[in-house]
């Protein structure tokens, strides 16, 4: 988060000097600084849905926490509506984040959407509209959408009632971006494994992880591995014997979700735990 922060700062490298006054209890995103000579005059953060323009001009409706801030200039010479599009769109890009849709013209709107995973979430970025000409801009908003990771509760029972049925579960325990770490939020599931493997001493599994298609198969291949190896390891540092369990890589070989969404991407991003 520092890292991108900090070259957010630098590409945005001219002060900000303004005699205006940011409206009360209104402040920049973490993720963002604004361009320069600029001041918040409205703000709204809460659980909402946004409506951003995809690829084809399409539009598609994601929920999650979404803040909203509208800038407006209050300096000597206002920029270009492009000049602040590509400020935002140069330095998403370089930590990672993907350009999904922009549009310069006044017909179309003057918008862009981004795609960004930083510090283990992952965003939904909508910059615009611009007001003013297309040579100067007198304000423009920011949308910054972070989406919910996926959730699971499910107890130890529930686990090996769905084994015992179909042979195998998927549990989505949540890893640090291009990690093995698992995040704390998933610490629970792994104290269910381990308790349904307690209660169950004949039982013995496989874990096999999955991932989405973003990236390289070689890549996604040893991230799976990685991240498979990683919930065996936490399993028998709580005393389950390594003889019982094995785990095993299959990258984004087998979707069960269309990758061609953000939602579908998620629930290909999983662990199964199979009976062996």
């Amino acid at each position: 988060m520092k890292n991108f922060v900090f070259l957010l700062a630098i590409l945005f490298i001219i002060p900000y000097i303004s005699e205006a006054q940011d409206t009360e209890g209104c402040k920049d995103h973490p993720l963002f600084t604004r361009f320069p000579n600029f001041y918040i005059n409205e703000c709204t953060s809460n659980y909402n849905e946004l409506e951003l323009k995809m690829k084809t001009r399409k539009t598609e409706i994601k929920e999650g926490n979404l803040t909203k801030i509208f800038y407006k200039f209050a300096g000597d010479k206002e920029p270009s509506p492009l000049q602040i599009m590509k400020n935002y769109e140069n330095a998403i890009i370089k930590n990672g984040g993907k350009l999904v849709f922009k549009s310069t013209t006044t017909d179309e709107g003057r918008e862009a959407t981004f795609s960004l995973t930083a510090s283990g979430k992952d965003y939904w970025v909508k910059l615009g509209p611009f007001g003013g000409t297309p040579d100067e801009c007198e304000n423009y908003s920011l949308a910054v959408l972070e989406m919910e990771q996926m959730k699971q509760e499910i107890q130890a029972n529930d686990m090996f009632d769905a084994i015992k049925k179909d042979g195998f579960i998927a549990l989505y325990i949540n890893f640090e971006t291009g990690k093995a770490n698992i995040m704390d939020d998933s610490k629970t599931i792994i104290d269910q494994i381990v308790l349904m493997l307690t209660q169950n001493k004949n039982l013995n599994i496989s874990i096999e992880g999955h991932t989405d298609n973003v990236g390289t198969n070689k890549l996604n291949q040893t991230l799976s591995e990685n991240r498979a190896k990683s919930v065996m390891n936490a399993l028998t540092a709580q005393g389950i014997e390594n003889s019982r369990l094995s785990y095993k890589g299959w990258g984004s070989a087998k979707p069960i979700a269309d990758n061609k969404t953000e939602e579908g991407k998620a629930k290909n991003r999983r662990v199964e735990i199979v009976k062996k």
